[in-house]
């Protein structure tokens, strides 16, 4: 904890920007992607990357949280850096870190990320980086750069205590990472959130494209694994595009992507539909609405807030024919954990609570409490381990026998999910 912690927020930039200084600037070395939004981002960045990898780009992208390993944070060419090289990264630019230090300008833990991101793209050299915000926008340290697209994805409530009360204030934070000159892809929003966004882009001068409007989903239809989708660009309409998602988020989440793919592109044309078919074929979201296990079906969904849990459960109920549904729940002391519950409530006939590996993580006892005010005592259990209450969930799905129709769905955190894919022993993320 040297460095403080990742949820820490305070509004500068004067560190990073001086740390990057003293780095020469690597954040200038390519054009950038960079996404902002509450709900969706880091499957965006996943989905535009793969976008532009078909076209045969050298892509560096940069997300966080992580599921299990902090290199997933910073991917090249579709991989997570090695041990071997995040370890160099973090050594060749640690002396100018120090420097900083003794200038007074401490950088923090998530500044140093944000650094070594930026510093292994333009050593690799990249083509383009897909940046995710790590919480906000205008002082997030992701937000020196001048994008050359910006996405953001659906705002709703989060972090309020950093960000902002209500929708207004927390999207005219989002907002920071409008740039003049630069194209914004608005996935859908709330009428107050768009108000914000839409005037922080007429200030600064940037095009607006919004999903719905000058692009969006023209058609889709469950699949075999994920969605059927007709797709209409900014250039293009694009059909009978599979994408192995689960969800009209994830649809969503595609077109804002490809639409900033087609923002970022020269020209007039729209982008060849096989590349994007392609592309789009061998996406994945790890953790987001995610099988991890068959007979049971065990599905993992990092949702932590109220928007991103509604989205889930559409997407659950459309995707997957559950006749019943065990949760298993563990997430953070400072989410609006009543709403969760409230949301999941209709959906699951039993809960199991508990916490996941996060210092921030609410005790399994105190869960239990407010599950048992929104459940009822008969319908939750309180398990002190993660690893106990996914034994327990499975067990209650097997109980009721294979064909029973039983799924159980384990959500509530990004950590949980990671913690849930790594003691399931799923492949890499």
């Amino acid at each position: 904890m040297e460095r403080g912690v990742e949820w820490d927020f305070e509004p500068t930039l004067d560190r990073i920007v001086a740390l990057l200084d003293l780095l020469g600037s690597p954040q200038q070395a390519y054009p950038v992607v960079h996404i902002a939004g509450t709900n969706g981002k880091t499957s965006t960045a996943r989905l535009t990357e793969s976008l532009l990898r078909e076209r045969n780009l050298r892509v560096g992208r940069f997300t966080s949280p992580h599921l299990i390993t902090m290199r997933e944070r910073i991917v090249v060419d579709g991989e997570p850096l090695s041990e071997e090289r995040f370890a160099e990264v973090y050594e060749e630019i640690a002396p100018y870190v120090e420097l900083n230090d003794t200038k007074g300008r401490r950088i923090q833990y998530f500044e140093l990320l944000t650094a070594m991101a930026y510093a292994a793209f333009a050593d690799t050299p990249v083509d383009v980086a897909v940046i995710e915000t790590g919480m906000g926008g205008t002082w997030d340290a992701t937000n020196v750069v001048d994008a050359a697209v910006s996405i953001i994805t659906p705002i709703s409530l989060d972090h309020t205590d950093r960000l902002g009360p209500d929708i207004p204030s927390i999207a005219g934070e989002k907002a920071g990472i409008i740039k003049p000159g630069g194209t914004t892809i608005l996935a859908q929003q709330d009428l107050e959130a768009a108000e914000v966004l839409m005037r922080k882009a007429a200030e600064v001068g940037a095009v607006v494209a919004r999903e719905g409007l000058e692009f969006g989903v023209l058609s889709r239809e469950v699949a075999m694994g994920g969605q059927l989708l007709t797709l209409r660009g900014l250039k293009g309409v694009y059909e009978d595009v599979y994408l192995p998602l689960y969800g009209a988020h994830q649809a969503g989440n595609a077109v804002c992507a490809l639409a900033a793919v087609e923002a970022l592109t020269a020209g007039d044309d729209p982008l060849d539909v096989e590349l994007v078919r392609q592309a789009f074929a061998q996406a994945s979201s790890p953790g987001r609405l995610e099988v991890v296990r068959r007979n049971p079906t065990v599905v993992v969904d990092a949702a932590h807030n109220t928007g991103g849990m509604e989205a889930t459960l559409d997407g659950l109920h459309e995707a997957f024919d559950f006749a019943k549904v065990i949760g298993v729940m563990a997430v953070m002391a400072d989410k609006d954990v009543s709403g969760l519950l409230e949301l999941l409530e209709p959906v699951l006939d039993e809960i199991i609570v508990t916490r996941n590996s996060s210092p921030r993580s609410m005790s399994a006892e105190e869960l239990g409490e407010l599950a048992e005010g929104v459940f009822g005592e008969d319908r939750v259990h309180v398990v002190e381990r993660l690893d106990d209450a996914i034994d327990r969930g499975i067990g209650i799905a097997d109980a009721a026998g294979e064909f029973s129709g039983t799924g159980v769905l384990i959500t509530g955190s990004v950590v949980t999910a990671g913690d849930a894919r790594l003691l399931l022993k799923v492949d890499k993320p």
